[in-house]
């Protein structure tokens, strides 16, 4: 049981529990925007189009019970709009990461080699004698 609640514990202490939660956290407030914007604002403006709001739309059944398909109609309306929107998001963060990562990809690196004087070759940049024609290398000043 021990070794059950150290695992638990080490899985909790990990970073990605952490951003679950706030990923879940932030999704449940994008939804109530998203949900919003659906129910009071295209709701509306497709209901001019429909005569009325989905949400009104249902089919009555026998007596009080009803079959609510323009709740439906609703919600995959929401799903749509909330997939379209992080869709978009993605795209724009996976350009920004692309953009930083040319960036980082065009910075020169330190040169890790140099020139003999005499021969020409290519030798280490740290090196004080050719291994090439074996002249001694002067460090520049």
């Amino acid at each position: 049981m021990k070794k059950f609640l150290d695992e638990f514990k080490a899985f909790i202490s990990r970073g990605n529990v952490m951003d679950m939660a706030v990923g879940i956290i932030i999704g449940g407030a994008f939804t109530a925007i998203v949900n919003s914007l659906v129910n009071d604002i295209i709701n509306p403006l497709l209901g001019l189009f429909g005569g009325m709001n989905f949400d009104k739309y249902h089919l009555q059944l026998a007596g009080d019970v009803t079959l609510n398909y323009g709740a439906f109609i609703t919600a995959i309306i929401n799903f749509l709009i909330m997939a379209f929107v992080i869709f978009i998001l993605i795209k724009v963060l996976n350009k920004a990461a692309a953009m930083t990562k040319k960036k980082e990809e065009e910075k020169e690196e330190a040169p890790t080699t140099k020139k003999c004087p005499f021969c020409k070759s290519e030798i280490d940049i740290e090196a004080t004698r050719c291994p090439h024609c074996t002249s001694i290398i002067e460090e520049e000043a």
